[in-house]
């Protein structure tokens, strides 16, 4: 069992989602985070990541939980509009930041409209609060974006505050941590 951390802006269309995206891995490859060629240690299309590389230990909480010697270690990249719910137990409970109503229904109804990227936006059906559905209130951590990183095993030794804040600073938005038991 691979446990995955996914780190999400909370915005659906991150503007300039692609050039941010290439920036981090540079970043990150400049750190000695990941390494710079993809190899097959993801899981996604064709299984292609980013390998884990000596810096992640800097990086971490637990740095002995890393997943050094794993087939599933890498860094994978996705610069299309997804969907990040937790795999296990996902219960879809949302609710209006406005009028502090349960909405979730109706909310994941509408990521059909979403998804295609007909709309960033929802509407509460019972105040008429409107915002980008990122700015909605999630019981468990998910997120809605074009961008996503994808960290395979990581799951277990968990992000330090300070990688998170100065990502959150790179991209310019704020982040959701989207754990997923893969």
């Amino acid at each position: 069992m691979s446990d995955q951390i996914i780190l999400v802006p909370r915005i659906s269309s991150l503007p300039g989602h692609e050039a941010k995206a290439w920036g981090i891995l540079r970043w990150l490859v400049k750190r000695d985070i990941v390494e710079q060629l993809p190899t097959t240690c993801g899981r996604g299309a064709r299984g292609m990541a980013h390998a884990i590389a000596p810096g992640a230990r800097q990086i971490v909480q637990r740095p002995e939980l890393l997943p050094y010697g794993q087939p599933l270690n890498g860094l994978e990249i996705v610069t299309k509009r997804c969907i990040y719910t937790p795999s296990e137990d996902f219960l879809e409970e949302a609710g209006c930041p406005e009028c502090r109503q349960e909405i979730g229904e109706a909310l994941f109804a509408s990521l059909e409209e979403w998804m295609p990227g007909q709309t960033d936006n929802f509407t509460c059906p019972e105040c008429g609060h409107e915002d980008d559905i990122n700015g909605f209130l999630f019981l468990q951590p998910c997120a809605f974006s074009n961008l996503g990183l994808i960290f395979n095993g990581w799951g277990p030794a968990g992000f330090r505050q300070a990688f998170l804040e100065e990502l959150t600073e790179r991209l310019g938005q704020p982040l959701a941590q989207v754990q997923v038991k893969s």
